[in-house]
């Protein structure tokens, strides 16, 4: 199955006189594709990026193949390129900061603050009133500078925003009367006489305090869903501003579409929704990928598929084969059809799905190269560095898989293999808890549920050798239980220097046992979910790894 017409592939070589000859092919290519989708030559594709079409060289001076994303679907304004544009760009980041929001926030309740001890405390005559109110006046000023910022940063889109001008002329109005109320106490020169002039200043003062933090309810939820989001790509275009992005132009990445007090931080479902319905209206459908959390699936009038996937762990290989026949189907049906996957965050779990959907059109052969390109769609490099695609090591494997799966299996499920495991090796382990492997305890899941329990410390079903010089263990595993398709080994540790990254524990792993070969599974240490994360290498070092000994059952 071939990936979207919608979505555009150029190759572009370093002689430009075959660029057009390419060009050529690719639209005879099109006129004879089946179900919409086209596919990518990876011969000649050495990396894979988003960019605005032009040629792009790498170190070695070679050119290579972009995959185009159309403008439409960027879902974000091209970056400035003027001094006055990145001037703009900036000042927009500051005001939409989550700090700079908690520090208006706080002035407002500082202002309202002033006003009740002013009333409730000073006397009319009393100087002291007199100066709350001038730092009631510093304070507006600064609403004042703020609203000239977003003038400044949104130019005519300020003026077309009916909640924008609103601010803008209650702002000014009460700024324009808190002048006048001082020009004229400075004219009679009695500051007596100025808290008889404020009284209606002080009502004007807390209205407009209380209107300032009303609206500011919704330049904080922004600023809250753009630090919770990170800088993973979103679409911040016609209105919308939505923690999604297009990773091809019929494949939607996006995070949990939530309500409640969760769409603080989180995409409004009912934003999802409408943008849904004005993009591809009738033409969508959502694939929710989160166990722990629902929704109403009639936000999206039905058209949501649920897969059960924990955070931070794998689908099981049989539901990533249904997925993508699923998709298959759907995206055959009509030219039209998209599809919208989320998990929680929109990285890991969407990441595994939409990578081996790619892997199954053929937009790529190799899932390393797709998991290359879903990071790369996935993360804003205009926003920060920091990587927003695929990093579970055990995501990553099974998208391995499913590699495997399409090229030997034909997208079918492979032969069931039944293993016990015999033995288990940890290296690098005189810095794990206390040395010698006691501390921790291995659990074993099957179909998604435990059969089996190892306790190394009291040798529970099991016997355990520490060789301190060797820096490792060996450990012969017991009673295993028959082990067939996916399984999940689960560490703990009851040492306190042992840190707990994801699922609660030390370090896990998934594998499939039909890709296990000579009974071996040897993982290193970034190859271990949790051991895999920066934060931690601290503790796991570079020769920590896990050595999984198998036994065929016949």
């Amino acid at each position: 199955m071939d990936e979207s017409n919608n979505t555009d592939s150029t190759v572009k070589d370093t002689d430009k006189s075959e660029d057009k000859a390419a060009i050529n092919n690719r639209e005879k290519e099109n006129k004879h594709l089946k179900n919409g989708f086209s596919k990518i030559d990876e011969t000649e594709l050495v990396d894979v990026v988003i960019n605005d079409g032009k040629d792009i060289e790498d170190e070695n001076e070679q050119m290579f193949q972009d995959v185009i994303i159309d403008d439409e679907f960027h879902g974000k304004e091209k970056q400035p390129e003027s001094r006055l544009g990145i001037i703009r760009q900036s000042a927009k980041g500051v005001i939409e900061h989550i700090v700079f929001r908690i520090f208006t926030v706080v002035l407002i309740l500082t202002d309202i603050t002033l006003v009740i001890v002013e009333v409730t405390v000073f006397s009319e005559d009393d100087e002291t009133s007199y100066r709350i109110e001038l730092i009631s006046r510093a304070i507006i000023s600064y609403f004042v500078l703020e609203i000239g910022v977003r003038i400044f940063v949104k130019g005519k889109r300020f003026f077309k925003s009916v909640m924008d001008v609103l601010d803008m002329i209650i702002v000014f109005a009460t700024f324009i009367f808190d002048v006048a109320t001082f020009v004229v106490g400075v004219s009679t020169n009695d500051y007596s006489r100025l808290p008889v002039i404020g009284r209606g200043l002080r009502i004007v003062r807390i209205f407009r305090s209380i209107y300032i933090m009303v609206q500011q309810y919704r330049h904080f939820t922004k600023a809250a869903r753009q630090t919770v989001s990170q800088n993973k790509r979103r679409y911040q275009k016609d209105g919308f501003d939505l923690d999604l992005c297009y990773v091809t132009e019929r494949v939607i990445a996006m995070s949990f579409p939530s309500s409640g007090v969760r769409k603080l931080y989180r995409n409004p479902i009912e934003d999802v929704a409408r943008f849904l319905d004005t993009k591809h209206k009738d033409h969508y459908r959502v694939y929710d990928l989160c166990s722990e959390r629902n929704y109403d699936p009639n936000k999206f009038h039905g058209r949501v598929e649920r897969l059960f996937i924990d955070d931070h762990n794998v689908p099981i290989l049989e539901d990533l084969i249904k997925f993508c026949k699923n998709v298959r189907k759907w995206l055959s049906e009509d030219d039209k059809n998209i599809i919208a996957v989320h998990c929680k965050g929109g990285k890991g779990r969407t990441g595994t799905m939409i990578c081996t959907w790619l892997v199954d059109c053929d937009m790529f052969k190799e899932a390393e190269s797709s998991l290359d390109y879903f990071g790369g769609r996935r993360t804003d490099l205009s926003v920060g560095t920091t990587f927003q695609g695929v990093e579970t090591p055990s995501q990553s494997r099974y998208v391995g898989y499913y590699e495997n799966v399409k090229k030997d299996y034909d997208g079918e499920s492979p032969p069931v293999i039944n293993l016990k495991i015999t033995s288990i090796k940890i290296t690098g382990i005189n810095d794990i808890g206390k040395g010698d492997g006691s501390d921790l305890a291995m659990e074993i899941y099957k179909n998604k549920e435990k059969v089996h329990t190892v306790q190394f410390g009291k040798q529970m079903n099991c016997q355990i050798r520490h060789n301190n010089l060797k820096n490792l263990i060996d450990v012969q595993i017991l009673n295993c239980p028959d082990l067939y398709n996916d399984t999940k080994l689960r560490f703990t540790s009851k040492s306190s220097k042992v840190p707990k990254v994801y699922d609660n524990c030390a370090f896990f792993f998934w594998f499939h046992t039909s890709f296990i070969e000579n009974n071996r599974l040897l993982l290193p240490r970034d190859e271990l979910d949790n051991p895999h994360k920066k934060k931690v290498q601290k503790i796991y070092k570079d020769d920590f790894s896990v050595e999984v000994g198998f036994e065929k059952i016949s």
